[in-house]
């Protein structure tokens, strides 16, 4: 009786532990390198996937990164975002210009939060804005001044960009699954005309 009672107990604690490690589950994550850009979704337990595609920017002759640019998407249904991280000590009421090329007029962004280790600044991102900067080859830059008002420029590398956002409209449009992310480009659409 005494050994009945025990197995009853430790197969009770084995379902239990079982239980709690299904509900528990770490989210899923998912990344491709294209060039400068890298691609990646989750998806959590209960939660829609995410994607966005990052680029950390460095400056030659520094090892640590000076930038971060991120594009994606808050929610399905929401408006792509452009996110640019930099070191704190901007000035906030000048912002931030993300020049892709000196035909096109900058996208400039707000500087919404700083802490004592970096600013973030965004802006939504058109459809028509994005299909401009998946064009661009040459490199662009971030322009903004230091609360001392000095100029800070820093270089920003579209190689990669096209295949990371073509990636990532896809991946954004089905937020159902999270489905392993192919090693090379995308390709390319079959939709007749």
């Amino acid at each position: 009786m005494k050994y009945e009672n025990t197995a009853c107990s430790f197969a009770g604690a084995m379902l239990l532990f079982a239980a709690t490690a299904a509900t528990a589950q770490a989210p899923q994550r998912i990344t491709a390198t294209y060039d400068d850009w890298t691609m990646s979704c989750s998806k959590a337990a209960e939660s829609p996937k995410t994607c966005e595609m990052v680029q950390i920017q460095t400056l030659e002759g520094q090892g640590s990164p000076v930038g971060q640019i991120t594009i994606g998407r808050a929610t399905k249904d929401g408006p792509l975002k452009l996110v640019i991280q930099v070191a704190p000590n901007v000035s906030l009421d000048a912002g931030l210009k993300f020049t892709s090329d000196e035909k096109e007029p900058a996208l400039p962004a707000t500087f919404r939060w700083c802490t004592n280790t970096r600013c973030l600044a965004e802006r939504d991102l058109s459809a028509d804005a994005a299909a401009k900067l998946r064009k661009i080859t040459e490199p662009g830059k971030l322009e903004y001044k230091e609360a001392n008002q000095r100029d800070v420029v820093i270089p920003v590398s579209f190689k990669g960009f096209a295949p990371a956002y073509d990636l990532l409209l896809k991946e954004s449009a089905d937020a159902a699954s999270v489905d392993a992310l192919p090693s090379g480009p995308p390709s390319k659409s079959t939709a007749k005309k």
